[in-house]
């Protein structure tokens, strides 16, 4: 789902647009397996309940793997869809919820840090936490972010505008008192 243009001042452009990484979704998915595994092998045995109780079993353990299904898969799938991480040209915008919706947006001009953090687990999958310093009391920790040392690096290019300051190899205006030829 891309982030509405018409919500962008005029000349600002979209840099970055994810939501968390999948690996969020790793237990809820976890939890569905099992919730309906669970539920299949209890009907299995309801099936050998007297006449009138058996359809009773059967229809409270469809009502309780639905009920489960939603609260620890569905829900948590809704989340991680309608969670925007966005870096602008001029600002990160943090947008998340379906029926209280919450957002933040952190000029570029106000951020003094970006640092990225990343586990082993986190390695692996290709995420991490990316931890935003800015005119607030406290850090921002926005985690599990999509190619987190990627997103640090057009962050920290946005801040400093310098699109060349990790390139060596490249021609900029800066590369001359770098020992450029």
């Amino acid at each position: 789902m891309a982030y509405p243009d018409d919500l962008l001042s005029e000349n600002e452009q979209v840099v970055v647009h994810s939501h968390p990484h999948a690996k969020m979704l790793i237990g809820p998915v976890l939890g569905f397996l099992v919730t309906l595994g669970a539920a299949i092998w209890l009907v299995t045995l309801a099936a050998g309940a007297p006449a009138p109780w058996h359809d009773v079993a059967r229809i409270a353990i469809a009502v309780a793997a639905v009920v489960l299904i939603i609260a620890f898969f569905v829900v948590p799938l809704i989340r991680w869809r309608t969670t925007h991480f966005i870096v602008t040209t001029d600002r990160l915008i943090v947008r998340e919820g379906v029926i209280k919706r919450t957002g933040i947006d952190i000029p570029m001009g106000r951020i003094s840090s970006v640092q990225f953090e990343h586990g082993l687990v986190d390695r692996i999958f290709g995420c991490g936490t990316l931890v935003i310093e800015s005119a607030s009391d406290e850090p921002l920790r926005f985690e599990d972010i999509p190619r987190v040392e990627r997103v640090h690096t057009m962050i920290y290019r946005q801040v400093n505008d310098n699109p060349y300051d990790d390139f060596p190899g490249e021609q900029g205006p800066h590369a001359r008192g770098r020992g450029a030829r």
